[in-house]
């Protein structure tokens, strides 16, 4: 399928076949239409164009909006662009799950460079967030760099000459990774969690993704119940190093835990309060190290049933 597919485009495009890359969703263990694609590609190579927003649309599934991000920068006094589509709302998780997306840049980057880049950016933005917790057969991130910017191309993508490219690039990932977390299905709330004192930055993002994958969190948040001993418990069954004896726990920069025990005084109302917004922060720290990470979520409600009950995925 893949290669009769990636034939007839290379056909139509006038490149070779393996400069054809092959991104797919729908109902797993469904054999694809190849006939019915093939067939349609004239018309569709036909309607060819420039509009990034028509190009986001076409890619969207569950999704309730297409999304799309652009940041501009300079490489040595050249202007360079960077813009990406995506697209993603549910079977959301690291590993790319089932979203789909595409960075482009004008920049005269390195393949390998720019390899590097897209490997290290995904692990903080799109291997960062998750909805469901379920992964596909299907995922992918791609990049592509024209070259069209006529830049100095020699650097190191280390280098600081590329360091404003290099931030500009993560940005997009990053921007696009949120989009897809706060059109999670059935969702009404984006969650920032904040990993320290873990034992490597590794084991941070795995407790990060625990507490963000737990559905007594998820349905808390969605609630608005400041139930913290849910994120206490999924901490714990993280299965990486913790000091329960310096467990610190905020949320919403108010502190509710520290040094293993709930803060004399703590009062639930301001929580309680800040658990009421669409922008939910909570911050943990295990105690037993220098280990960072931030991972993105959503709540999870009856929304995410009702879409998942009828809608075969």
């Amino acid at each position: 399928a893949v290669k009769a597919i990636s034939e007839k485009a290379a056909n139509l495009i006038g490149c070779k076949t393996n400069q054809v890359f092959i991104a797919q969703t729908g109902v797993i263990g469904e054999q694809l239409p190849v006939e019915r694609i093939t067939k349609i590609l004239p018309s569709l190579h036909g309607q060819m164009g420039s509009n990034w927003h028509e190009a986001a649309v076409t890619i969207c599934t569950t999704d309730t909006y297409p999304k799309g991000a652009t940041r501009n920068t300079e490489i040595n006094g050249k202007n360079v662009t960077i813009a990406g589509i995506a697209k993603g709302s549910g079977m959301i998780s690291p590993n790319m799950a089932t979203m789909l997306a595409f960075i482009f840049t004008d920049a005269a980057i390195a393949k390998l460079e720019l390899q590097t880049l897209l490997a290290e950016s995904a692990e903080e933005t799109f291997n960062s967030i998750t909805v469901d917790s379920d992964t596909s057969t299907n995922d992918a991130v791609l990049a592509f760099a024209s070259g069209l910017a006529k830049n100095e191309q020699s650097y190191s993508i280390k280098s600081r000459e590329l360091l404003s490219f290099r931030k500009a690039f993560q940005n997009v990932m990053l921007d696009l990774a949120h989009q897809i977390v706060r059109d999670g299905e059935g969702a009404t709330k984006f969650v920032e969690i904040g990993i320290s004192g873990a034992e490597s930055d590794a084991a941070a993002r795995i407790i990060g993704l625990v507490i963000a994958n737990s559905p007594l969190v998820k349905t808390a948040i969605a609630g608005e119940d400041a139930n913290w001993g849910r994120i206490v418990m999924a901490v714990g069954k993280s299965g990486e190093r913790i000091d329960r004896d310096k467990l610190a726990l905020t949320i919403g920069g108010i502190q509710i835990a520290k040094l293993g025990c709930v803060v004399p005084g703590y009062d639930e109302l301001p929580v309680h309060a800040h658990m009421k917004g669409q922008e939910i922060l909570i911050e943990v720290d295990v105690g037993v190290g220098t280990g960072l990470a931030t991972v993105w979520t959503c709540d999870l409600t009856h929304g995410y049933i009702s879409i998942n009950a009828d809608y075969r995925s």
